[in-house]
């Protein structure tokens, strides 16, 4: 268990996937470039097995922007999508309407 005050430390937003391309020598690894309206960021996730690149593009997504950059297969990552696993693999979080990027989560 963690407190809500630890809770509140995390920072969940919405993004907007503008790029998305598969990382050389990785089966499940995508290179996002994504937009958090005032920003841009380079997002590495393995997503690839159960989403293509090109249907990730223009897809709003939830992700936790305020994690420490992390080095994947040598490029970096600056943010985690949020998503589900089952047994088929992961589920990413979307928004059920058009948000605008960097809306925080609450």
């Amino acid at each position: 268990m963690i407190s809500f005050d630890e809770f509140k430390k995390v920072e969940i937003k919405v993004a907007k996937v503008l790029e998305a391309d598969r990382v050389e020598g990785s089966d499940k690894l995508l290179k996002l470039k994504i937009s958090l309206g005032s920003e841009e960021r380079q997002i590495v996730s393995g997503i690839g097995k159960n989403y293509e690149p090109a249907d990730m593009v223009g897809k709003n997504i939830i992700i936790v922007s305020n994690l420490e950059p992390r080095q994947l297969m040598g490029l970096e990552s600056q943010g985690m999508i949020l998503a589900a696993s089952d047994d088929s693999g992961p589920a990413i979080l979307i928004p059920d309407r058009e948000i605008p990027p960097g809306t925080e989560v609450r």
